[in-house]
């Protein structure tokens, strides 16, 4: 009869949970693995049986901002316009990655936690995201919605946009940049702009 685990997936979740609210409340410098044990409820023995060190739980951070993309796009319905679909993956998923986790989004595209390294879940996870969004774009490319413009081009340059914004909006009231109150139009509309220029593009090259 095998060993029974003595740290199972709760502990995980919990541990992600505490470590993301102690960035959200104080900032990258109140992480530390004594904190988020204590604040999980558990010891630093935990975190390093699960995680192996602090870096290996700010990579599970990060590579849960990342699923959190993949996932939100992968359950995002698709309509007939795929042009106004591409832009709900960026004012509803993307943005709310920015509005739910501000954190993991800081942690992940922000790198504000020192450390943090490309493990092998961690790139992979980024390229199930990255590849999900290209899905979408492939889509308009199909519709013939992007002009000339590659779909690699296209979410490269869509992905900029997204992380543009959402730096935007997570400045908040400090050198405001979107209307207060109507970010998501800002968003929806900046989007909408990009999409149009790639149609754009077959007319003026």
């Amino acid at each position: 009869m095998g060993r029974p685990r003595e740290h199972h997936e709760g502990t995980r979740a919990a541990l992600r949970a505490a470590a993301e609210r102690l960035v959200a409340e104080g900032g990258p410098d109140a992480l530390s693995l004594r904190a988020a044990a204590i604040a999980a409820g558990t010891t630093t023995r935990a975190v390093y049986s699960l995680y192996g060190s602090k870096d290996g739980l700010v990579a599970a951070l990060a590579e849960q901002a990342f699923e959190y993309l993949a996932t939100g796009i992968a359950q995002l319905p698709t309509t007939s316009d795929p042009a106004r679909d591409l832009v709900d993956v960026g004012a509803v998923v993307f943005r709310g990655l920015v509005r739910d986790h501000p954190s993991l989004y800081r942690i992940a595209f922000q790198r504000i936690v020192p450390g943090l390294r490309a493990e092998p879940e961690l790139v992979a996870a980024r390229s199930r995201a990255f590849d999900s969004l290209q899905g979408r774009v492939q889509r308009a490319k199909d519709a013939g919605l992007l002009g000339r413009t590659s779909v690699g081009d296209a979410t490269v340059a869509l992905n900029a946009m997204f992380e543009g914004l959402a730096n935007a909006e997570l400045r908040g009231a400090t050198l405001p940049i979107l209307p207060a109150g109507k970010e998501e139009r800002a968003w929806r509309h900046a989007l909408r702009a990009v999409i149009e220029g790639f149609s754009a593009s077959a007319r003026s090259l």
